[in-house]
């Protein structure tokens, strides 16, 4: 069996990125040197969040994606990881003999349990690799790849998004995805808990793209009474019903050329969902009363705090919606896991809330107990317990522990 050449005597850090396990498997067997560490990953986004947590020095990347671009994602890695070898994995539907020969050290064996996917045309398809450099030097060896194999590279630091703070290494793969979405039109679903900034993120999405200049129209699909929400999002014409004393475009239609952020989607009355997976799919509309058909170019951002695959098995949430919404995923953690960045992120709420007076600091005592709670409330809880800080501290330069209310106010024990 042929074998991938890799650094002779020196074990390697191997990922590789494809929706075929046994793409993934064939990839592993197959490498000639031994294997320190080899991580697996099923699409483009999971590949990136990889490259985040350690030092690789070759990527195998399936052309066929799931998610992201292969050509353009191997763009970026080499832009931001000069260090990693970037090798594409090709499926082809037959053996082009003589380009096969020219290639032979790079070949796989053939194998009839080759995973069908939609991408990988047959069972008995090869797997042809090429480098990810540029165009010239696609069908070259990796061999001549091996001296930059072991160059160690210091991952980039990626600046906060537009209206985020910290630096955190569990945020970069947040803020370098969303970085990596904002000229797409991917529909993007964002995930975490409450009070993460979950519409920050997606503003940050918006300004950082083409669309910036038009509209970001945001519907809260909680904060609705089910019997308008369809009112608000795809609008009425004058008298659809009672009291429609005036045409009304929609928010839908208020993001034409822009954003639409659809936040706890996981709230969406089921009724409603199918008008809202049309709209996803034909990007047409029809408003309450009308029969006329509006086109609308609006991209698509939602949210929620809710598990979605879990409120589809319980029939709550349509399947083929959530695919439609999950274009991309991307999961906030929560500001427990973010202990890293609670310090620069108190700092900001002092001088936020700090209005005419001089801005105190936070004693070391009080910042290590901020770093310690679990912030079940996540930002939004810091930066109330923050302003209540400032409020006890008075006009004290200081803010210290006692001035902390870190427990639930409403909470009392039972008597």
């Amino acid at each position: 069996m042929t074998t991938f050449p890799t650094p002779p005597h020196h074990p390697s850090h191997i990922l590789v990125a494809s929706p075929s396990h046994v793409v993934r498997q064939r990839v592993l067997e197959s490498l000639r040197s031994p294997v320190r560490r080899f991580q697996q990953a099923t699409g483009g986004a999971e590949a990136l969040v990889h490259l985040e947590s350690g030092f690789w020095q070759v990527l195998f990347l399936d052309r066929c994606l799931p998610d992201l671009d292969a050509e353009e994602l191997s763009r970026t890695v080499r832009e931001r990881y000069p260090g990693i070898e970037v090798v594409l994995l090709d499926p082809e539907s037959d053996s082009e003999p003589a380009a096969l020969e020219q290639n032979q050290d790079l070949l796989p064996e053939t194998s009839p349990a080759f995973d069908p996917s939609p991408c990988h045309m047959g069972g008995n398809a090869p797997l042809r690799l090429r480098s990810g450099s540029a165009p010239a030097e696609k069908t070259r060896t990796m061999k001549d790849a091996r001296d930059r194999f072991l160059i160690p590279v210091a991952p980039m630091i990626e600046a906060p998004l537009p209206g985020m703070i910290g630096n955190s290494s569990i945020m970069q793969p947040v803020y370098r995805l969303a970085r990596l979405l904002a000229s797409r039109t991917t529909t993007v679903l964002i995930t975490g808990p409450t009070g993460c900034g979950k519409e920050i993120v997606a503003r940050a999405i918006h300004q950082l793209s083409p669309r910036a200049g038009r509209g970001f129209a945001v519907v809260n699909c909680a904060a609705i009474p089910e019997t308008l929400l369809e009112a608000e999002l795809f609008g009425y014409a004058r008298g659809a019903f009672t009291g429609a004393m005036q045409s009304y475009a929609g928010r839908i239609q208020a993001a034409q050329g822009g954003t639409l952020f659809l936040d706890e989607i996981g709230e969406m009355p089921l009724s409603l969902q199918p008008k809202l997976l049309r709209f996803l799919e034909q990007k047409e509309l029809q408003r309450l009363g009308s029969s006329e058909v509006v086109r609308v170019d609006a991209r698509v951002i939602s949210a929620t705090n809710a598990h979605l695959l879990s409120l589809v098995r319980e029939g709550k949430f349509r399947e083929d919606l959530y695919y439609r919404l999950c274009g991309f995923p991307i999961e906030i953690p929560p500001l427990s896991e973010r202990s890293e960045d609670i310090a620069q992120l108190a700092a900001h709420f002092l001088e936020k809330y700090a209005a005419r007076r001089p801005t105190p600091r936070l004693s070391e005592p009080a910042l290590q107990l901020l770093k310690t709670q679990p912030w079940n409330g996540n930002i939004r809880e810091l930066q109330n317990a923050i302003e209540r800080a400032l409020i006890l501290s008075e006009d004290q330069p200081l803010i210290r522990p006692e001035h902390l209310l870190l427990a639930d106010p409403g909470f009392r024990k039972p008597r």
